[in-house]
């Protein structure tokens, strides 16, 4: 057999069998690399075209959403990523915004009690900036807003609730759906989450998985009620005291807070919902509500951190009057947030609780009173 060389003009000669016939020329090393790059990054792009083109027919986050159209099942837990949707979808009139303190608040019963189309959007752990985000695109989406129910949360008086730093938390939060979805919104479907997400939405499609949470953004995030074990939610309650209760501490003289310092107290995120009500139409009913949280959590009577919350109550007051919105108070020591066996944890009360503010949150929105126990107080009344 005859050997590939070359030519004396510097060609390559092919090389020859031994029945004289020509073989394949060999290819260099360095055009085969060029040849397996070429064809493994089009297989890698091809690749990742199939899986956006995946993710973007199943839509896990409802981008082709809009007034009129039903949103997706939500198949994440990521509350900021899944409720856009339902709001672009032009189904619900009314809406309940805050934390986690809020998320029990059932949207279906609210509707039934109090008139409208609700859904819940509270997310976990949501700072004001969030909150805002979520409520300002439900005051441009929705043409007629019937009623908003807000928690006002302890974040909403911290000094430093508008720094940059504060804005977000660990949980990814997507502004770009929070605008006019446009096509440079659809890149954002390319990674693994979003994927994950499409898959879930798939099997749900196919009846091998139930949705996460209800279509109108309700869900039970609290354990079973039949699990509740008293013992266990002190160790939460009493935390830095293993688990142990305090007895309620004597009354004492307020703490002496001067006039220097009480100028100083500025709750700026107060701003950012002064805006946001004035965004909304005059017609729209707007309750303030500021959610139960266990004594354990509130600052102690008469100490200078309780005289501040009150101070920032007031201003509440004074920003709900300005545009005719109405504040109902449980975060106070009171007959619901002494008694251990109705919260979980400091922050997050059981059903029965939550049942209690539906019907005294319509009560209060039909021109009643809240429950005579002394619970709720209103701060302003409805009009």
């Amino acid at each position: 057999m005859q050997r590939a060389g070359r030519n004396d003009n510097g060609f390559q000669r092919a090389e020859q069998g031994h029945d004289g016939m020509a073989l394949k020329p060999q290819t260099p090393p360095a055009l085969a690399w060029t040849r397996w790059t070429a064809w493994f990054l089009a297989a890698a792009l091809a690749t990742l075209v199939l899986l956006w083109g995946f993710a973007a027919a199943l839509d896990p986050f409802g981008l082709r959403v809009g007034r009129g159209q039903a949103p997706r099942p939500i198949m994440d837990i990521n509350q900021r990523f899944m409720y856009p949707q339902l709001v672009r979808s032009g189904g619900f009139d009314s809406a309940v915004f805050g934390t986690s303190t809020m998320r029990l608040l059932d949207p279906a019963t609210l509707s039934t009690a109090m008139g409208g189309r609700f859904a819940n959007l509270a997310m976990n752990a949501a700072t004001p900036w969030e909150q805002v985000q979520m409520a300002e695109l439900f005051a441009r989406q929705v043409s007629a807003p019937r009623t908003v129910l807000w928690g006002i949360d302890a974040l909403w008086c911290a000094p430093d609730a508008t720094d940059p730093d504060r804005r977000l938390t660990p949980r990814p939060f997507p502004p770009w759906l929070y605008d006019e979805i446009g096509w440079r919104d659809w890149p954002e479907l390319m990674n693994l989450t979003t994927l994950e997400i499409a898959g879930r939405l798939l099997a749900h499609r196919l009846g091998l998985m139930p949705e996460r949470i209800r279509g109108d953004g309700y869900e039970v995030f609290t354990p079973p009620e039949a699990l509740y074990d008293l013992d266990r939610a002190r160790l939460h309650l009493y935390a830095d005291r293993g688990g142990v209760p305090f007895a309620p501490e004597p009354e004492q003289p307020p703490d002496a807070v001067s006039d220097e310092a009480r100028a100083q107290w500025r709750f700026p995120a107060l701003a950012w919902l002064d805006q946001t009500l004035a965004r909304l139409p005059a017609a729209t009913r707007v309750m303030l509500v500021l959610p139960p949280v266990h004594h354990a959590a509130l600052p102690r009577a008469g100490s200078s951190g309780a005289q501040r919350f009150s101070a920032c109550k007031t201003a509440l007051v004074a920003l709900a009057a300005r545009h005719g919105a109405s504040v109902l108070d449980y975060a106070f020591v009171s007959p619901i947030t002494r008694r251990d066996d109705n919260y979980w944890d400091p922050l997050h009360f059981r059903l029965p609780t939550a049942r209690r503010m539906e019907a005294e949150i319509a009560a209060v929105a039909a021109g009643g009173a809240p429950g005579t126990d002394g619970a709720a107080v209103e701060l302003l009344p409805a009009r």
